[in-house]
């Protein structure tokens, strides 16, 4: 097996007095894409977050490649980390623009980053758009430029937070197909939140459940589920792995 890209122990994490996550152990590998699931409110945006190093849990540590984060470290180990969120948060400027906006911010040389926006926009079949602003896009538009901005970082670590859910079918669709092929190519360790299991089996076989902030189940998903994955066109009534 893969050695360990990023681990979480012993995480805990509280609003108010309602307690949101409750996790003894998570772990990504290297090359490994897990799915993240479970219904609303089960803390997976939360637990995403924490392991991206954009939220500091109350209690437990979270380690890249085997350091633990902290103070002096986290933002050195973000910058080799990037996240896609459900709504692309994009820059009022030019689609080119928002995709170099982060490589730009590590440093990397004009030439180099004319080479890989462009690369990645083509990537993702958005090359034509690179002279359009960006509040001119529709939502998929968007949220490939959102995606291409993440690839273009050349990221060890890919978080994807229900980058879809807001989407139509066939848009949402599409994305699934052409995300899947990339996250093959590349090979890039990912976390991938979603509360619509349908998603899962385009982007991944590996599931983490997560249920009232505590893992719930994990492993395949044809151990978790009990049937063997599938490329659904519709929604399938799956939520009866929370009943067990």
């Amino acid at each position: 097996m893969n050695g360990v890209v990023l681990e979480a122990r012993g995480i805990q994490f509280t609003r108010g007095r309602r307690e949101i996550l409750n996790i003894e152990r998570f772990s990504l590998a290297e090359g490994e894409t897990i799915a993240l699931i479970g219904p609303n409110g089960a803390g997976k945006s939360t637990l995403l977050q924490i392991m991206a190093l954009l939220l500091k849990p109350d209690r437990g540590v979270v380690e890249f490649r085997g350091t633990p984060a902290n103070r002096a470290n986290a933002l050195a180990f973000r910058r080799r980390m990037a996240v896609v969120f459900q709504e692309p948060l994009l820059l009022n400027t030019t689609v080119f623009h928002n995709v170099a906006a982060g490589l730009k911010l590590r440093g990397i040389s004009g030439p180099q980053i004319k080479k890989r926006v462009n690369y990645w926009l083509e990537r993702l079949g958005i090359l034509d758009l690179a002279g359009r602003r960006a509040h001119h896009l529709s939502g998929g538009e968007a949220q490939r430029v959102s995606l291409a901005r993440a690839f273009a970082l050349e990221p060890e670590v890919l978080f994807l937070d229900e980058p879809f859910s807001a989407l139509d079918f066939p848009t949402r669709l599409t994305l699934l197909h052409d995300l899947g092929r990339l996250l093959q190519d590349t090979g890039v360790a990912t976390v991938f939140v979603t509360h619509d299991f349908a998603e899962v089996p385009y982007l991944t076989d590996r599931v983490a459940v997560l249920k009232d902030g505590r893992l719930f189940k994990t492993g395949t998903f044809e151990e978790v589920f009990k049937m063997k994955p599938r490329k659904e066109t519709y929604l399938t009534s799956l939520y009866r792995v929370f009943e067990d």
